[in-house]
């Protein structure tokens, strides 16, 4: 009965959110308060139960995106992302123009939450495209590879930050096996996909066929805004390292722990980049600290959402649900891993967004990353490969991907959904052979 009241729950979620399209985050409230009552808490206990949720997730989170979206609207408001792009186009060349984009899509999604990175990026691969006479997709999609894995796969994006919370695992770690996973998976997943999609005729929106490109001299440094884009990785990947080679109670590595401690690591990258994006390029501090306003606006709904997940995962935990699906899941011979990654890939396909299908997933298999021997860090990179899957017409991005490219459904499915499906695949993948070593 526990589980038939979970799986009518998510039932209950996707027709909410699919069908009637009522807010997610008002989705996640009723559906928190259905699972709890039909398990038998007091309506008054639940109440408590989805603040108490809401309120774990939200301690940490909060100052992360917050952090978050300002680094990444500096990165893009200053002309750091397109110089980065420029410039690495300009040092690969017309033949692996493929590896600048990607590499570019990396470097730049890492700080910048997908949906920006999005329409920051793509005016950019419209120019380059008609500038070397180069199939858009061929170009554009390594790109779109590299900033959906980076979203589902790495912090401080806002799901896998989340599901680390979640799990209690290790955000220096995690960001590392990240990185080991989404390599491959972008390769598959962009360059060596997109060569097979050629004959697919895709052309930019009116709009951006003569693009707003920044001059030279407005934009900053590549040095500069590379380094600036990548501190928090730069900062977080210092304190991992450190954590394995200095010896434990050391000076050194209180030091860096601190340093490399998220909430410290994106306090420092947006300090800098008020400097380095901002006042070193001749701008207002008011101007600087508009722009970083306006950031927060973007997360508002983000925020919101990831609320709601951690009011369900709260509800899931204190009506016994999670335990009682933990029992009976470990029980199974299936991987905890592969589970983890299947219930994420169900809810995407039932609901649309990544951040929801990972986050309650993340509530549902909880109990297997403390009742059987596997890593935390893998079940978050397991979730989150999972939540990729299978994008199509109930996910805002594949509508965004069809729209900017001006692509039908079918040509979107046969592209776009390959893509998504692709990368969350070679992300499990990547995540059981890392499974052999960890």
């Amino acid at each position: 009965m526990p589980l038939l009241i979970v799986i009518s729950g998510i039932l209950l979620l996707f027709i909410l959110i699919a069908k009637f399209k009522l807010n997610p985050f008002i989705t996640f409230i009723i559906v928190s308060l259905f699972v709890g009552i039909a398990e038998g808490m007091e309506p008054v206990a639940v109440v408590d139960s989805i603040q108490k949720g809401i309120g774990n997730i939200l301690g940490f989170l909060v100052i992360i995106l917050g952090l978050g979206a300002m680094l990444g609207k500096l990165v893009a408001d200053s002309g750091a992302a397109q110089r980065i792009t420029t410039k690495l186009v300009e040092k690969f060349g017309k033949k692996n123009i493929q590896w600048a984009v990607v590499l570019t899509g990396f470097i730049v999604g890492i700080p910048m939450f997908y949906s920006v990175g999005f329409v920051i990026l793509i005016p950019l691969v419209f120019t380059i495209a008609a500038a070397t006479g180069l199939p858009l997709l061929y170009v554009g999609l390594p790109m779109l590879a590299s900033l959906s894995v980076t979203h589902g796969y790495l912090p401080p994006h806002p799901a896998p930050t989340a599901i680390a919370e979640i799990f209690q695992a290790d955000i220096g770690k995690t960001l590392f096996y990240g990185i080991l996973v989404a390599i491959p998976a972008i390769i598959v997943g962009g360059p060596l996909l997109s060569r097979t999609m050629k004959n697919i005729k895709a052309s930019p929106l009116k709009e951006f066929i003569n693009p707003s490109i920044l001059k030279d001299n407005e934009m900053p440094g590549t040095g500069i805004s590379i380094f600036t884009a990548l501190l928090p990785v730069i900062l977080i990947g210092i304190s991992a390292v450190a954590s394995l080679m200095l010896p434990e109670g050391s000076t050194a590595l209180k030091a860096l722990a601190f340093i490399g401690n998220p909430v410290i690591a994106m306090l420092i990258s947006v300090l800098v980049a008020i400097y380095t994006l901002g006042l070193a390029r001749g701008k207002k501090m008011k101007e600087v600290m508009d722009s970083i306003a306006s950031a927060i606006t973007g997360i508002t709904m983000v925020l919101l959402i990831i609320a709601g997940a951690g009011a369900l995962k709260q509800v899931l935990i204190d009506s016994g649900v999670s335990e009682y699906i933990g029992e009976m899941l470990q029980g199974s011979a299936i991987s905890p891993l592969i589970l983890a990654w299947l219930i994420a890939t169900v809810i995407r396909v039932c609901v649309g967004s990544a951040t929801v299908a990972g986050l309650t997933a993340a509530g549902i298999v909880l109990p297997l990353a403390t009742g059987a021997n596997v890593s935390p860090e893998l079940m978050v990179l397991a979730i989150g490969s999972g939540s990729l899957m299978l994008s199509h017409v109930n996910d805002s991005g594949f509508w965004l991907f069809k729209e900017y490219f001006n692509l039908s459904i079918k040509d979107t499915l046969k592209t776009w959904t390959v893509m998504e499906t692709t990368v969350g695949v070679m992300g499990l993948v990547g995540v059981l052979v890392l499974d052999i070593f960890v």
